[in-house]
């Protein structure tokens, strides 16, 4: 697509060297694939973040967030028009008989649930293992272990096209991995969120990090993925079916369907998003044929298909 040339020098104006043009994404995601964005913009901190997305809402132009680039498949084609990239990592603690944290959204969510053990806080433990930021995990309620943002959020600040303001947890209207900004009925973008934590001893907190990332590890593959592919289906589990379905171990190109966890794509290098997306087609076709169930993507589509 053909950029204006006075948005460019208005983005610059306000966001300088953090605006770069016809830039690779696959380095900023978790499944190292991806084509170039078109524009790239950094922002290191809610109010960057909230002058760069005027500026993109001012012009019309599209855009896309990108926070850690975990639960995304960027395709070959990239991306038309902007990437926000959310380098936003401020992070306050507040304790006292009911502690609580603020955190900015570009703050990786594992790396916040270890600074809350280190400072003997409880309650983000299931989030220790977890990719992605915590942005997204506000945006798509994230969860693990029985635990989910919907049980910590009190509220989030986003930035909607009018102003800056709080969704509280109610508003956030959360299910299972969606929220009213996840499924399009607010308009609007997380530049923080003020989570509620619990009183406790740092080795304590610590034991319960450690256990997590020890099933996790035992449970799911490692190299190079988008994390969950598929959503769980009520009463069942899409790593369960793709497995009845004989898919694992199933490569297109360098994408191969994890032997070890079929609900995780691995890239075993050089992988292309198109060979993922074949993967993606053969494993929802063959488990609807197999089994009549349709799987739903938990991992986002984005850029030009």
């Amino acid at each position: 697509m053909t950029t204006p040339a006075r948005f460019l020098d208005v983005l610059r104006l306000k966001c300088g060297a953090a605006v770069q043009e016809n830039i690779s994404l696959a380095p900023y995601t978790s499944a190292r694939i991806g084509g170039p964005a078109d524009i790239l913009v950094t922002v290191k901190s809610a109010n960057e973040f909230a002058q760069a997305i005027k500026v993109i809402w001012n012009y019309g132009m599209p855009y896309r967030i990108l926070g850690s680039g975990s639960n995304v498949l960027v395709s070959d084609k990239g991306v038309r028009g902007v990437v926000v990239l959310d380098r936003a990592k401020d992070v306050r603690f507040e304790g006292g008989d009911q502690p609580t944290v603020w955190s900015e959204a570009g703050v990786i969510l594992s790396n916040l649930a270890n600074r809350c053990a280190s400072k003997g806080f409880s309650g983000l433990e299931w989030a220790a293992t977890v990719p992605g930021t915590v942005g997204g995990a506000v945006y798509g309620n994230a969860g693990a272990f029985g635990g989910d943002m919907s049980a910590n959020l009190i509220w989030s600040e986003v930035i909607t096209k009018d102003a800056r303001e709080r969704l509280s947890v109610e508003q956030m209207a959360y299910g299972y991995r969606t929220s009213v900004l996840k499924r399009g009925e607010v308009n609007a973008i997380v530049l923080s969120a003020m989570l509620r934590l619990k009183n406790a001893s740092s080795e304590e907190v610590s034991a319960k990090i450690s256990e997590f990332s020890e099933r996790r590890k035992s449970a799911q593959p490692p190299g190079a993925s988008m994390g969950s592919m598929f959503k769980n289906p009520a009463g069942d589990h899409a790593g369960r079916l793709i497995e009845a379905a004989g898919l694992k171990g199933t490569r297109v190109g360098n994408a191969e369907i994890s032997t070890k966890h079929a609900n995780f794509f691995i890239n075993h290098g050089e992988t292309r998003a198109s060979d993922v997306r074949e993967l993606i087609d053969l494993t929802r076709n063959t488990v609807k044929q197999k089994f009549g169930v349709e799987l739903e993507l938990e991992v986002e589509l984005i850029g030009e298909w």
